[in-house]
């Protein structure tokens, strides 16, 4: 059976965007409420209200919500379950400018497009009116829509299902994951009070063409895992009429970045599929105003993305290119002395710098033994206040705050590198078919594939990593405890900002796909998604895989 749902895909997905939910904003919360409000209008839902929850966040420090609703299946007694994802919040408009006010204006915003004069891509697909533009429309609120059609047609027709759909709109997916790491205790609740049997997490987050050519539509098993390898920089400061008196820690973070940013040699790869390399995200010093003298310390983290690697296996290569780059940088500085001295006609004598590195853990471990006790109750007490005194604080900020503080108690102040993680983890989660769940996940998602073929005009094609972060990670474990415990040991914010749910992932711990929206510019000015393929051809593929995973 092929679904007629093109038109009220549009309309919902039409309403949602133009609710500004910026991440971070009392937006996400009027979009949830909206969510909340169709599931709360059908039949099903006013017969079964407690299938239906608007969930506000824990430990959050804004006010917003995820919405859940459950359809039950009539078809049979199976307590199989499928969850369906999908998150209403967006990314912030600045880049829209002028046309800032518009941006969650699907109406109006082609037009004032129209008038920059932007490339021509966007202008042909503004003419040819296949797409809808609007922050949002793309990533991810069309996905969202698709869901809540989904779970109404099944509210309607609960025959069709042994076994139970589930769906979820979170929140906070641009930023800190609050939003899903939330969603997994009502998850666990439900599936204790309701004795469901999590098979398998369908994502509707979205894609885009790999290239300028590429006329493929694309359907992602498993997904990409992200780790953030933060580095602080300890120099040594001098005057800079003395420059050659102290270690710029400048220098030593530039050279990290020369060795890890865009370094393909540093892209994980399975089931022939390459991460794209780590990039730079934020690279500064701890100077807030202007000195002639040279910057104490600094600080750089990266993206790196990863197909199989575990944060044990990331921070042992960050470890290695932190002393590469601590090794290149004193030899680079008594070259560039010596050089200097037979120049200027002064006696040189080698720089007193060696290289010193560690992980998170060796240095608080060092501490611990210089200190005992006292340090540990003094960094546990510094990182409660910190937080109760800041709970907005930024998760990366509140890491560097506690390596600063740290760093305070150490005895030997010479130039050295501290690698650590500072920021949520995304599990990369990998489909080889080793589980039932997993081989069934495969065959019924290719049998819809399959099944959509002969509606499509463009190919849909299956891959075996979505490449982006998303809250896919977050619906299995993905390593073991061994690689886990890299994560806490090397995350100063441990426990209390942030501490990775694994106790909850492992109640769920499903197999993932990404059936999701399809367009261009993913948090562009220029973001649109396209209509056919998203309003239509998703929510059927998106069907036809629930019919043959619990119909």
């Amino acid at each position: 059976m092929y679904l007629d749902c093109f038109d009220e895909v549009k309309t919902l997905t039409t309403d949602l965007v133009k609710i500004p939910s910026i991440v971070k904003t009392s937006g996400e919360a009027d979009c949830a409420r909206r969510v909340h409000a169709f599931y709360s209008e059908l039949p099903y839902f006013k017969t079964h209200p407690e299938q239906l929850m608007l969930q506000q966040t824990k430990d959050d420090e804004i006010e917003r919500y995820n919405v859940l609703a459950m359809v039950k299946g009539t078809k049979g007694s199976s307590n199989r379950t499928v969850i369906l994802m999908g998150h209403i919040d967006t990314v912030g408009v600045d880049d829209f400018g002028s046309l800032k006010e518009h941006a969650f204006d699907p109406d109006k915003l082609p037009e004032l497009l129209r008038e920059l004069r932007l490339h021509e891509d966007v202008m042909r697909d503004i003419d040819s009116g296949e797409y809808m533009f609007g922050r949002g429309a793309l990533d991810m609120k069309s996905g969202v829509a698709g869901h809540m059609w989904l779970i109404r047609y099944f509210s309607e027709h609960p025959e069709e299902l042994d076994g139970n759909l589930i769906a979820i709109a979170e929140c906070d997916e641009e930023d800190n994951a609050h939003g899903i790491i939330s969603a997994l205790g009502v998850l666990k609740e439900w599936k204790k009070r309701f004795e469901l049997d999590y098979i398998a997490a369908i994502n509707a987050d979205y894609s885009t063409p790999y290239h300028e050519h590429d006329e493929n539509r694309y359907v992602y098993f498993g997904t990409i895992g992200k780790l953030l390898p933060s580095f602080y920089v300890v120099g040594k400061e001098t005057h800079v009429g003395q420059a050659y008196g102290g270690l710029d820690p400048n220098l030593l973070v530039a050279e990290l970045t020369r060795l890890i940013d865009l370094n393909p040699d540093l892209s994980d790869e399975a089931q022939g599929e390459v991460t794209i390399p780590p990039v730079s995200l934020k690279q500064t010093d701890f100077k807030d105003s202007y000195t002639v003298q040279t910057a104490i310390a600094a600080y750089v983290y990266y993206n790196f993305f990863t197909h199989r690697m575990t944060p044990k296996d990331v921070m042992a290569a960050m470890k290695a290119k932190a002393v590469e780059a601590f090794d290149n940088v004193v030899e680079y500085t008594n070259q560039s002395y010596k050089a200097f001295c037979e120049k200027a006609g002064h006696t040189h004598m080698p720089l007193p710098w060696k290289t010193r590195v560690y992980t998170w853990d060796e240095f608080y471990s060092e501490l611990v033994e210089q200190h005992g006790a006292k340090f540990v109750e003094h960094l546990k007490q510094y990182a409660a206040n910190l937080h109760k005194s800041n709970p907005s604080l930024d998760l990366r900020d509140f890491n560097v705050r506690m390596v600063e503080e740290a760093w305070s108690w150490a005895r030997d102040k010479s130039p050295a590198i501290i690698v650590y993680y500072s920021s949520t983890m995304y599990t990369n989660l990998e489909m080889t078919g080793r589980t039932a769940n997993e081989r069934k996940l495969l065959e019924s998602v290719n049998e819809a594939v399959d099944a959509l073929k002969e509606y499509s005009e463009k190919p849909v094609v299956t891959k075996m990593f979505y490449p982006y972060i998303s809250d896919s990670s977050f619906m299995a474990l993905g390593g073991d405890e061994d690689d886990l415990g890299a994560l806490e040991n090397n995350t100063p914010a441990w426990g209390v900002k942030y501490r990775h749910p694994i106790e909850d992932i492992a109640e769920i711990d499903v197999p993932v796909v990404n059936i999701g929206t399809f367009g261009k510019d993913g948090h562009k000015l220029t973001e649109r998604v396209h209509m056919k393929h998203t309003f239509e051809h998703i929510p059927n593929i998106t069907y036809q895989a629930i019919k043959r995973l619990i119909g």
